[in-house]
């Protein structure tokens, strides 16, 4: 009898002790040695999946003593998605109270279809609540701590407008905005026509980079880009000023001459046939979509009006017509 009391009170005291820990671990407050950390919660993460995002965020918490906390809680799931600044001093407490409460600090960031990568980091050093953590770096740099060493970052990111804490990271909003176009990129080719020419995913987001820029009206977009399925088709060249702008570069001074157009880069497609090597800008939904269900048309050639709306022809003998009457004025 004596040996079970003792066995009792052992049992008890041990789970004092347990909750004794558990209570010091929730109101523990947290050391941030690198300060101020981004967290984003993707609308639909469950709290395993919330915990987890917190830890490899950088906040010294074990995901799965986090998960515990959140599910015994019974809060688990009033948890909000969105964009959360963790501060130094935070707890496993404070930290649930601020994901069920929305406490977000949010600042907003745009980034615009048919930008090119130079304009987006442009865009983001201007932001003085934006932290700047690839002023210093080269594109390729920041390529590569995004993960994606050895990519070319334009037409990499969507266009779209992100929010983001205070003092977060611009790599962290990059970051996102490549995750989105990496998503909105596969959505598109799920829904390709069986007739395109386009064989990767690749090649439809360098195409829908070309249609983001040739563009002016939306009600357009699809003609636009059955033009550039039907030369590809065709294996005839693109012959489309923007790839020759981008290939230009900062020479490029807004008047685009003759000898720019016989002037050989990859990026020329009046030189060299088939898609340029890489995309030329972001390319927004729309035309991720149009690129590989292009509207169904025989057209191989358009001109401006001058008014953002475009006049296609079947024929050169058309399209000379139509740029007669249009650009030349006669």
């Amino acid at each position: 009898m004596r040996s079970l009391w003792k066995f009792l009170f052992a049992a008890l005291t041990l789970l004092a002790m347990l909750g004794g820990g558990a209570l010091w671990w929730l109101d523990h407050p947290a050391e941030l040695r690198g300060g101020p950390l981004d967290l984003s919660i993707e609308p639909g993460t469950n709290a395993q999946g919330v915990a987890a995002v917190v830890a490899a965020a950088g906040a010294p918490f074990h995901p799965t003593l986090l998960h515990a906390w959140f599910r015994l809680s019974g809060k688990d799931r009033q948890i909000r998605a969105g964009s959360y600044e963790l501060e130094t001093g935070v707890t496993p407490r404070t930290l649930l109270l601020m994901l069920i409460q929305g406490n977000e600090k949010l600042e907003a960031l745009t980034f615009v279809e048919g930008w090119t990568f130079r304009q987006m980091r442009q865009t983001m050093r201007k932001l003085a609540n934006l932290r700047q953590d690839s002023a210093l770096l080269s594109d390729a740099q920041v390529m590569e701590r995004l993960g994606r060493s050895g990519q070319h970052p334009e037409g990499r990111f969507f266009p779209d407008t992100y929010t983001y804490a205070k003092g977060s990271s611009d790599l962290a909003v990059l970051s996102r905005a490549l995750r989105a176009m990496d998503h909105r990129l596969e959505v598109a080719w799920a829904q390709r026509s069986p007739q395109t020419p386009l064989t990767s995913p690749e090649q439809a987001l360098i195409l829908a980079s070309i249609i983001e820029k040739e563009t002016g009206l939306p009600s357009d977009r699809g003609l636009v880009a059955a033009v550039f399925n039907n030369r590809l088709l065709k294996g005839m060249p693109l012959q489309t000023d923007p790839t020759v702008i981008y290939g230009l570069g900062e020479r490029f001074d807004g008047n685009l001459r003759k000898a720019d157009l016989q002037n050989d880069t990859p990026w020329n497609t009046y030189t060299r046939s088939g898609l340029p090597p890489t995309p030329i800008a972001m390319p927004g939904a729309a035309s991720l979509l149009a690129a590989v269900r292009p509207s169904a048309s025989k057209a191989l050639y358009f001109v401006a009006r001058g008014d953002g709306s475009s006049v296609f022809s079947h024929t050169l003998e058309e399209h000379n017509r139509a740029v007669n009457k249009y650009q030349r004025k006669s």
